[in-house]
C-alpha cells in the first residue's frame, strides 16, 4: 500500500470536493481569482491519439528545462494557490524527469496543503508511476478503448514512424496492468473519456472497463477541434446529448462520474438541454466541473517559461516566468478582450458558461451574460 499517512490532514477529494472546480473561488471571493497552475514538463510522448489536444506542441526532442527553483519560486508568489497539475506529452517518458521535476513539484505541492494532478498514459514503467504515489493526489488516465484494437486504431494515427500492432497490445496490457495495480495500491485514478465519433455508442461498455480496473472516478467530456482533433469528424448537439442520456442509464451508481465542458446550460431555450440539466443535478454520484482554462488556471511550459491561459487554445502567451509573476500575467488574461466574453457567471445554477472552445463551436452570436437560468 502506499503511504497515506501525508494525506490524511487533506480533505478527500469526492463529489462535495473537487478543488479544480473554478466555481469555489467564484463563490467564495466573488470574481474568479487564479488558484490553479498547470505545468507542461515535456512535449514527448510515446503516443499519437489522434484526438490529442495538444498535438501539434509534441516533438521527437527536446532541450533543458527551466531551473525547478525558478518554478518553485513562482508558484511561491501565487498566494491563493488550491491545485497544480502536471501535463505534457507523457510525464513519465524519461525517468530523470519524474525524479528530478515531478516528485519534487509533488512533494512541494503536499508540503503546502496544494492538491495535485498529472495526466498520463500509464503505459511505461509502473516504477515511474510509484515514485510519485505518496505526494500525488489524482492520476489522470485517457481512456478510450473496449479493447487493444480501439487502442491501437485510436492511440497511433498520427505517429511519424509505423507502430506494430505487436507493440500496441503490449502497452495496451501495461496500461491496464498498471491502471489496477495504483488503484489496489491506495492511488486516486480518474479516468478520462471523450465523447466523439468513435465512443459515442460505446460509452458504458468503457465505463464498465474503467469500474473494473479500480478507477474511482469517470471524467467524461465531449472532445472540441483542437490540434491532432481539429479535423475529425465532430458530434451534433443531439449526439452528445443521446450519448450522455446513454451512459447516465448503463453507468454504475457506485462509481463517481464527472462531467466537464458540456455545452448544455440552465439558461438553454431548448427543453431537451433543460431536461439534461436537471437529470445531471439529480442524478447521485454525478458532478459537472466548470472548466478551468480561462477562468482560475494558468499553463506554464518549462522549457520556454511562456504563461498561456490553456495548454491547447490559440491565445498567445502572456507572460514569462523570467519576468513575470503569475498572478500579473492572470490579471492581463482578466482585462483581455477574450477573457471577458467567457467571464460569465451564473449563481442560481452555479454555471460558469462555456469556455472558449465551446464558446467558438456551437455559440459564437450567443451573449450568455444576458440569459438567465431557467432550470
Amino acid at each position: 500500500m502506499y503511504d497515506q499517512a501525508a494525506k490524511q490532514a487533506l480533505e478527500p477529494i469526492s463529489p462535495q470536493y473537487d478543488p479544480w472546480d473554478p466555481i469555489r473561488s467564484k463563490e467564495r471571493h466573488g470574481e474568479h481569482r487564479l488558484t490553479s497552475v498547470e505545468l507542461t514538463v515535456t512535449n514527448l510522448c510515446n503516443m499519437r491519439c489522434e484526438h490529442c489536444a495538444v498535438g501539434e506542441s509534441l516533438t521527437l526532442t527536446e532541450g533543458p528545462r527551466i531551473p525547478l527553483a525558478v518554478i518553485l519560486k513562482r508558484l511561491d508568489e501565487v498566494e491563493e494557490l488550491e491545485t497544480i497539475s502536471i501535463t505534457g506529452g507523457e510525464p513519465s517518458y524519461h525517468e530523470q524527469t519524474v525524479r528530478d521535476y515531478i516528485v519534487p513539484i509533488l512533494k512541494y505541492a503536499r508540503q503546502r496543503g496544494v492538491r495535485s494532478q498529472i495526466n498520463s498514459n500509464v503505459t511505461l514503467d509502473l516504477s515511474r508511476y510509484e515514485q510519485m504515489a505518496p505526494y500525488l493526489d489524482v492520476m489522470h488516465i485517457s481512456f478510450n478503448y473496449l479493447n487493444a484494437d480501439d487502442f491501437y486504431q485510436v492511440g497511433f494515427v498520427n505517429s511519424a514512424r509505423k507502430v506494430g500492432k505487436e507493440t500496441a497490445v503490449k502497452m495496451y496490457d501495461r496500461m491496464v496492468d498498471n491502471t489496477v495495480a495504483l488503484a489496489k495500491g491506495g492511488m486516486f485514478v480518474s479516468a478520462e473519456s471523450m465523447i466523439n465519433y468513435r465512443t459515442h455508442e460505446k460509452l458504458t461498455a468503457i465505463h464498465r472497463l474503467i469500474e473494473e480496473m479500480g478507477c474511482r472516478r469517470h471524467e467524461v467530456h465531449p472532445m472540441y477541434p483542437s490540434a491532432f482533433a481539429s479535423k475529425l469528424p465532430v458530434l451534433t448537439l443531439e449526439q452528445t446529448r443521446a450519448a450522455i442520456h446513454g451512459l447516465l442509464d448503463g453507468r454504475s451508481r457506485d462509481l463517481w462520474m464527472l462531467f466537464g465542458t458540456l455545452p448544455f446550460y440552465a439558461c438553454s431555450s431548448l427543453e431537451a438541454d433543460l431536461k439534461l440539466v436537471k437529470r445531471l443535478r439529480e442524478e447521485p454520484n454525478v458532478t459537472v466541473r466548470n472548466d478551468p482554462d480561462g477562468r482560475n488556471r494558468l499553463n506554464v511550459n518549462l522549457f520556454t517559461g511562456d504563461v498561456y491561459v490553456t495548454d491547447f487554445s490559440d491565445v498567445p502567451s502572456l507572460g514569462n516566468v523570467h519576468t513575470d509573476r503569475l498572478d500579473e500575467v492572470y490579471a492581463r488574461w482578466k482585462a483581455h478582450p477574450l477573457g471577458v466574453t467567457v467571464d460569465c457567471y451564473c449563481p442560481a445554477a452555479r454555471c460558469c458558461g462555456p469556455n472558449l472552445l465551446v464558446a467558438d463551436m456551437y455559440y459564437k452570436q450567443t451573449d450568455f451574460t444576458s440569459r438567465q437560468a431557467v432550470v
